[in-house]
Order: structure tokens, then sequence, then C-alpha cells
């Protein structure tokens, strides 16, 4: 019997993990790369000095080790992980932190303990009934669905992050809820942002926030590793510029990039629904060597890999606002990662590197340096004293190193209530596309961004099923 042939377009974590769930099943899988390594958004580089590693895009994954797809590859990776998940300081001199324990956590939010622990109890103990809803492969059947999940936890699943912040007292427990929330990019009116903060701080007390030691890189280069282990080929340098020749295609690309792949080849129905795709905003990204540690005011801060640096709910809510609004924030929310204090592999001895950004309108030409850095320095006082190098990108410059993140949106496209459960077009099977063998399996797909290897392992999966007629067209 012949081997089946699988292309996939695109090295991401995505990319890799559809190419990994094909070759499993035994099929014969090329990988082709525009860039000259893989990765993705998932790539580490010295953008500062020499010796200085910075990961380019993501840099802290909480679901790294421990997706459905991650978990059962048990890839040789050194996961780091920090005491504390995540660290928020206030004007007070003070941090709100995500602990690792849930009651840890609780404990530090004085009144709000109860109204914290109502609501993560329902989620953290449970996280296994929880995890198929939110991150698949496959949605459970309505019937299942509504066993599986609490209905008041999927309430504020799609709640908006000023909504589900009712349930708090403290600027601490507010402040803290709107950090995880604006990593929806979404502003914190706005639903399901509260359902990110609601997931994210999840996730942080069931696994932690780790990350891998020596770069995000690392996870790229275990994961093409093992796909060459079971006998698939990458070719980087590689751009895809018309649908290749194989029993299925797997595209790790956003709509716009798929359209440009496959030109009129698709009904006219279906690519204007592809057009019809939103894009959230974009980001402005610093990268730091430093002469020292940042000199956090609140101790706390020190014990975080990863720091929300915004001040209360309502500046947040502020900040995420403008960017959706086309406006650039005065008093940016600057989302900051500080690894060296955990992973003395970042930096040469006695020095370190910290990397942030914050959101932007798309395709934002703005330089957002000066006001982000105040930002940092606000609650670490003496902070630019120690930057010997920055690197800079704005969201154009994002998008030329990576055409997905188009205008700078690092998400795949927006998560609001429609795209996120129905991305990128409205359809029972949305990893399918009309042509027969050609697949979408980018964070434009089901469960949307981050990095766990899911789309690509839901649209592998599709794929296969749809091979041995298991699966109806649609």
């Amino acid at each position: 019997m012949q081997t089946k042939t699988a292309v996939v377009i695109g090295s991401g974590p995505n990319g890799l993990a559809a190419a990994i769930t094909m070759a499993r099943a035994g099929w014969d899988v090329t990988v082709h790369e525009a860039a000259d390594t893989v990765g993705g958004g998932v790539r580490s580089e010295e953008l500062t000095l020499p010796g200085f590693v910075h990961d380019v895009c993501s840099a802290i994954h909480p679901l790294g080790r421990e997706s459905p797809f991650f978990r059962d590859l048990e890839l040789p990776v050194e996961w780091v992980q920090p005491e504390a998940p995540a660290a928020h300081p206030l004007d007070d001199g003070t941090a709100a932190t995500t602990e690792r324990s849930l009651l840890a956590t609780a404990e530090r939010l004085g009144a709000d303990r109860a109204a914290y622990l109502r609501l993560f109890n329902r989620v953290v103990p449970r996280w296994s009934a929880f995890e198929p809803v939110v991150l698949g492969p496959f949605l459970p059947r309505p019937n299942r669905l509504f066993h599986a999940v609490d209905p008041s936890v999927m309430r504020a699943g799609i709640s908006s992050a000023t909504g589900l912040a009712k349930r708090f007292q403290s600027d601490q427990a507010r402040a803290l809820l709107a950090g995880h929330a604006a990593h929806s990019m979404l502003p914190l009116e706005t639903r399901p942002s509260g359902g990110v903060g609601l997931f994210l701080i999840a996730t942080a007390h069931v696994f932690g926030w780790g990350f891998p030691r020596g770069g995000s890189q690392r996870l790229a280069d275990a994961l093409a590793d093992r796909l060459e282990e079971l006998g698939g080929e990458i070719r980087t340098e590689s751009p895809v510029d018309e649908l290749p020749r194989a029993d299925v295609v797997l595209a790790d690309v956003v709509p716009r990039e798929l359209l440009r792949i496959v030109g009129d080849k698709l009904p006219a129905r279906y690519a204007r629904a592809l057009r019809r795709y939103r894009h959230g905003p974009g980001v402005f990204k610093l990268d730091w060597a430093l002469d020292g540690p940042i000199p956090w005011t609140a101790p706390d801060c020190r014990r975080a890999a990863t720091v929300h640096v915004g001040g209360t709910l309502e500046e947040i809510a502020e900040s995420e606002g403008a960017s959706r609004e086309g406006r650039h924030a005065e008093r940016p929310y600057v989302l900051l990662t500080q690894p060296s204090l955990f992973d003395d592999t970042r930096a040469p001895a006695g020095k370190h590197t910290a990397g942030a950004y914050c959101h932007v309108p798309n395709g934002s030409t703005e330089d957002m340096t000066e006001r982000m850095e105040a930002q940092v320095e606000r609650f670490a006082p003496g902070f630019r004293d120690l930057i010997l190098a920055r690197s800079s990108l704005g969201s154009a410059d994002l998008e030329r190193r990576n055409r997905n993140l188009v205008g700078g949106d690092i998400n795949g496209g927006l998560m609001d209530l429609r795209q996120l459960f129905f991305r990128p077009v409205i359809k029972l099977v949305p990893y399918r596309t009309p042509l027969e063998g050609l697949y979408i399996c980018s964070s434009a797909t089901p469960p949307g961004g981050g990095v766990h290897g899911m789309c690509g392992q839901s649209a592998a999966l599709v794929a296969l099923r749809d091979h041995n007629g298991s699966l109806a067209h649609t």
C-alpha cells in the first residue's frame, strides 16, 4: 500500500502538532517553514547583546507542557516553575500575587478570600472535566457539556472582566483579575474577557506558569526533533505561495494567508467568510539586557516570572479600551516577563534579561518605549538605570517576521464571543475547508491563541477521520 502524504504549511506549535499527529498515524509528512528556524511564535534570539537570550514572541507557557497534546508527548524539555506564576504591583508598594496554591492566593486577598474560593473551587478541583470544554480536541456533545461544567462556571466563562470583578471588594483582587483578563486583548467591558482571566488563573493553580530553560526555542526544537524521529521532514526557508500537492494539506496560517496561498480555488462563499475574519489589537514589544534584576518596590514581584504592570482595574480598562478605539494609552498595561531570575542561562553572570509588550491599535507604528518604561519605573524606581541595551519590535516589525501576526495581533484573531466559538468561520467542523484535503490548523481555529498545540492536533485528527470516512463532510 502506498504511504499517504501530508504537507504542513508553517512550523509554529500548531503546525508541528499537526505534523506529529499525522506522522504518528504512519503518514509521510513534510513541513514547509518560510523562516530560517522552526517555531513560529515560539522562538528565541539574542535580540540585544551577545549572551542575552530573549523570546521573540511567546515567553511563558501555562499549557506548554500540560495541554492534552503536550502531556501525551512527554518532550525532553527542562521546565522552570517560578514560585509564583504572576504578580501585580500596586502604587501602595504591595503586590497581589497568583500563587500555585488556590488557598494561599485566597488567603492573601483578605476580605475577598471567600469570594475567590467560591469562584475557583468550582473550576480548579474539577479541571479534568473543564479542560475538554476549553481545549478540546473536540467539544463534548451538549448533553455531556452541561454535565461536565457547572452552569455558574459557564456564565462566568463568558462574562466580561468588569462584570466578574463585581464579585470582589478590594483593589488587589480586582486588579489581579484584570491583569489576567487583559491577556484576552479585549476591552475589559467585553465578553469573554472575564472568562479568559478565569481560565488563566485556573491554569496557574492547576499547572503553574512554566517556561523552557534556555528559551522558548527549546520547545520548538524538541517538537521538530520528535517529528524527525517519526520520519517527518522539515524544510526551512521554504515559503509556500501556492497550494502544495499532497493527500492532505494542513495550513498553520491565518485566513488572510490561506486566501493568498489558495487564491481563487476556494468557493466564493467560503472566501468571503474568511475575508470577514477580524483581527484584534497589535502589540509593541520591548526586550532589555539589564545590569541587574528589576528593583521592584514590592518584594513579591521578584517571586514571579510574569508581572502585570498596570495598576488598578480601572487603569487597565482604560488602556485596553484605548487600543480597541484606535488610541495609544498614556499609561499602557504592560505584560512583563523576567525569566533570568529563574533561569541563569538567559544572561551572562550577574546580568539579566526582561521582555514586555503592551497592546496598541492593529498595525500601529507608534513607538511606545517611553510610556512602557515609565510604567515599569513607576513600580520599580531605578529600572531605567539598569538598561544596557534594548530591542523594540512594533506591530509592523512583528508581521514582517511572521505573516500570521497580522497587524501585530499575537492571538491569531480577535477572541470576542463570536470568534471564540466560531473561528475562522461559522462551521460545525472549523478545521475543514471546502477543498478536499485542505485543513486550517492555526490559532485562527479553536481553541485559539496560546502555546498548546491543540489547534494543530484537532485539525489533524479531523483529517485522519475524514480519510477513514468516520466524519461526515460538512
